[in-house]
């Protein structure tokens, strides 16, 4: 198994992810895009954890196109908010799903907060001949008080990990892929793969 390059369609349209992940594993595995397979729609998730809507997303591929595939949910995670966003990061300020605005609206909500630590989250759903497979990434860190850097997505302007005195925003991607979540999640899935 270790030397057989294994297909993977990813379970997403969103091209920074798809960089992100492709970056990370693309040598290892060959990640087959929706829109590679002809698919543009949305898949409706149901689900109130990050975990649940990861599976969704997966499921829905594996018995629509019947191949391996993964899927991921990631969200942010503020202690001070009852770790909100989390599963509604992407549309927390709205359906319009738009960054600025949720950054805007996630430090409006925390103009009163003294605690502002986070941590981002990523769970992976590996759906391999069948079998379900999950894999949970974090990256701890906290919330700044006005958006920085102009690199990433998402909430990326306005998160510092912890070590660092930069946000997601400022770094290159081979410099966030170090330490992502998503990463740290993938890694664990790379893992398992290496170990069959």
């Amino acid at each position: 198994m270790k030397n057989t390059k294994t297909q993977l369609i990813l379970a997403s349209n969103n091209p920074h992810k798809v960089e992100e992940i492709q970056h990370y594993i693309g040598n290892k595995f060959e990640i087959i895009t929706l829109d590679q397979m002809g698919f543009f729609g949305d898949i409706d998730e149901k689900g109130t954890t990050l975990s649940a809507n990861s599976l969704i997303k997966a499921q829905y591929i594996y018995q629509l196109f019947g191949g391996n595939c993964i899927a991921d949910d990631s969200g942010l995670e503020v202690f001070a908010l009852n770790m909100e966003p989390g599963v509604y990061s992407a549309r927390y300020a709205g359906s319009q799903r738009n960054h600025d605005d949720n950054m805007n609206f996630l430090l409006e909500n925390l103009v009163e907060k003294q605690d502002r630590a986070a941590q981002f989250r990523t769970v992976i759903t590996l759906i391999l001949d069948g079998k379900v497979s999950q894999f949970e990434g974090v990256v701890k860190g906290n919330i700044i008080p006005e958006k920085i850097g102009s690199q990433g997505f998402g909430y990326d302007p306005i998160f510092m990990p912890e070590g660092y005195n930069c946000t997601f925003a400022e770094m290159t991607l081979y410099e966030k892929n170090k330490l992502s979540h998503r990463t740290r999640a993938l890694q664990k899935m790379v893992d398992f793969f290496e170990n069959m």
